[in-house]
C-alpha cells in the first residue's frame, strides 16, 4: 500500500476581495497519511478496507461541493458508501479478506469516505456482507436504497397494508424515491410517484408506479389544512413544502415518512391531519441506527426485498464521470441510482 487514488474536496482560495475559500474537488493520488489513525479513539479506525465500490448519493454532493454542515472541514474524501475487502483489523472482530459493507456513521463527512481505494473506519461501523448480496447490488443500494427500505419499513409497522389505497412517493426520480417506488410496488402497493420532470413518466412507470403526478399540481396543497383524503401513505424524500402538501391528503390513520431536506427543512401545517384524521409523521434515519438493526436491513434486501431490476436503474460510472454525476445530483438533474467503481478509470 503506496499510493492510491481518491476523489479529494479541497479548499482553494476565492480570487475575490474578502470572499471565502471555494471547495472543488479531483482525484488524486494519495498515501496513508489522509486517512484516520489506527486506535479506538475518536476520529480514529481500527479496520483498514479496500474499497472497490461506492454510490452517488445527494450528502455525496453537499460534501464535494464544500457544504459544511455535511463537512466542517477540508481537504476531505466524500463518499458516504463503501463495499470492499478487510486489510487488516485490530480489533479481532474481522479477517483479512472479509468482505464488507459500510453506509452511514460519520463515512464521508468528517472521516475519510468511499471515493478513495482505502479507507479506515471504527469496527463499530462494519456490516459483513451477505453472501446473497454482491458488491455492485450492495452499493445500488447504498445510503438512498438503505433509507427507502427502512422508510417501506416503517410504513409497515405502521400497518399500512398494499390493499388499504395509495401510497405517494415525492422526489420519486431520486436515489431514495427511486428504490421506493421499485420496493413499493415489488411489495403490491399502488404506487403514485411525484415529479418535476416530465420526461420521466414511462421511465418511473416501468420502475412500478401506477400513477405519475407532476410534482406543480402536488405543491398548491401545501397551501390547504385538510383536503380530501386520497392516500393511506406516503414517502417524502423532499421535505419542505412536499410534506405540507402530503399531510392533508392522508387518509385517517394514515402515515407519512421524511428522510431529506432537498426541498427545505421547515415547512408549515395545521393540526387537523393529527387530530381529526390520527395521521403520523415519521422520521427515518439511517445514519445513526444501531449496527445490528443495519445488519438485519442489509440481509432483508438481500433476500426477501431483493430487486432484480435494481441494475436497470442503476448507472454504472467510473472515476472520470464522477465529477459530472455529482453536478447533476446537486442540481436536482440526477435519476435513480449512481454505482461507482473504482477500478475503472
Amino acid at each position: 500500500m503506496t499510493q492510491w487514488h481518491a476523489y479529494r474536496a479541497i479548499e482553494t482560495n476565492n480570487e475575490a476581495q474578502d470572499a471565502k475559500p471555494v471547495v472543488k474537488s479531483s482525484w488524486q493520488l494519495v498515501d496513508e497519511s489522509c486517512l484516520p489513525a489506527l486506535g479506538k479513539g475518536k476520529g480514529e479506525g481500527e479496520v483498514l478496507i479496500k474499497v472497490q465500490y461506492s454510490s452517488v448519493n445527494y450528502k455525496d454532493a453537499l460534501s464535494a461541493s464544500g457544504n459544511r454542515g455535511v463537512t466542517r472541514s477540508f481537504p476531505h474524501t466524500p463518499g458516504i458508501d463503501a463495499a470492499g475487502t478487510v486489510v487488516s483489523d485490530a480489533s479481532g472482530l474481522f479477517n483479512e479478506g472479509d468482505e464488507v459493507v459500510i453506509f452511514g456513521y460519520d463515512l464521508g463527512m468528517n472521516t475519510c469516505g468511499g471515493y478513495g481505494e482505502y479507507i479506515r473506519v471504527p469496527a463499530a461501523w462494519v456490516l459483513i456482507k451477505p453472501e446473497e448480496l454482491s458488491f455492485e447490488d450492495s452499493m445500488r443500494w447504498g445510503t438512498a436504497g438503505f433509507t427507502a427500505a427502512l422508510s417501506v419499513e416503517k410504513l409497515l409497522k405502521a400497518d399500512i397494508k398494499p390493499d388499504a389505497g395509495k401510497v405517494i412517493v415525492t422526489g420519486a426520480t431520486g436515489g431514495v424515491g427511486s428504490v421506493a417506488v421499485a420496493l413499493l410496488a415489488k411489495l403490491g402497493f399502488d404506487v403514485v410517484a411525484v415529479t418535476g420532470k416530465a420526461s420521466a413518466k414511462d421511465w418511473l412507470i416501468n420502475l412500478g408506479a401506477a400513477e405519475v403526478l407532476d410534482r406543480a399540481d402536488l405543491l398548491p396543497m401545501a397551501k390547504k389544512p385538510m383536503t380530501r383524503p386520497l392516500y393511506q401513505a406516503g414517502i417524502d424524500t423532499c421535505g419542505g413544502d412536499m410534506i405540507a402538501a402530503v399531510l392533508p391528503q392522508l387518509n385517517y390513520g394514515g402515515a407519512l415518512t421524511t428522510c431529506g431536506m432537498v426541498a427545505g427543512a421547515e415547512f408549515s401545517v395545521s393540526v387537523f391531519p393529527f387530530i381529526l384524521r390520527g395521521v403520523d409523521l415519521l422520521g427515518v434515519d439511517s445514519v445513526e441506527i444501531p449496527q445490528t438493526h443495519k445488519q438485519l436491513l442489509v440481509k432483508k434486501v438481500a433476500n426477501e426485498w431483493q430487486l432484480p431490476a435494481l441494475a436497470e436503474f442503476t448507472q454504472t460510472i467510473g472515476r472520470s464521470e464522477l465529477s459530472s454525476v455529482l453536478a447533476d445530483v446537486l442540481a436536482g438533474q440526477g435519476q435513480g441510482r449512481y454505482l461507482l467503481d473504482l477500478s475503472k478509470s
